[in-house]
């Protein structure tokens, strides 16, 4: 039986993940340059839920799913998460993109669900602070995306992206700074008050089915 509603959870959070990225400005939001996203959100929720394997699992989806994007629907930085798209400066992709693409969304899938059950320990399981520690898991699962991406970016593509952005020096990383602190932050505040909504209910769910079966 719980394998039965792991595999039914699971199909339900991969369907969202091909909704989202199916449905235009909503799982990819375009400002700018880069593109803002709600598809953390699910791989968050479900890291918590199902735990860091099946977190990691939705996490790779998303990474799969942005590559496959990044190649079709083409962007100013289309070459940092898609292989297939040429850097600019040059006539070929780099394999580099995979990185950027998968192991930070691969992450999201495994942070938030160790973030929480620290804090489950810290605060002795109490009801009252289960909220608090869905807002900090939820945040911190978006946060690793966007602080990843955004540092991998100017680490494996520094002159690309400054070419992208028409920066240079300090202000390639001043750049990257500002992208992590504006919409990085609106990220993981949308995906905090998402996490404690809907994982609150899931939670209580889980639980009372598992009674109920005693």
């Amino acid at each position: 039986m719980k394998n039965t509603k792991t595999f039914t959870l699971t199909a339900m959070f991969l369907a969202i993940l091909i909704l989202l990225s199916a449905v235009p400005f909503l799982g990819f939001i375009p400002i700018g340059p880069i593109n803002a996203t709600t598809m953390h959100i699910p791989v968050i929720i479900a890291s918590i839920i199902l735990g860091p394997r099946i977190g990691a699992f939705l996490g790779g989806v998303f990474g799969v799913i942005s590559m496959i994007r990044s190649t079709v629907v083409l962007s100013p930085l289309s070459f940092v998460f898609s292989p297939f798209i040429p850097v600019i400066g040059t006539n070929q992709g780099s394999w580099k993109a995979i990185v950027i693409a998968m192991v930070p969304r691969i992450l999201i899938g495994v942070v938030p669900y160790f973030v929480f059950m620290g804090l489950k320990k810290v605060t002795k399981n109490k009801p009252t602070s289960q909220s608090i520690s869905l807002f900090i898991a939820g945040f911190l699962g978006s946060a690793t995306n966007t602080i990843l991406v955004m540092n991998l970016i100017y680490f494996l593509f520094k002159d690309a992206y400054a070419e992208t952005i028409g920066a240079s020096g300090a202000a390639v990383y001043t750049a990257i700074l500002t992208v992590i602190f504006t919409s990085g932050i609106v990220e993981a505040i949308v995906a905090a008050i998402a996490t404690v909504a809907v994982t609150s209910v899931l939670l209580r769910l889980v639980k009372t089915n598992a009674t109920q079966k005693l």
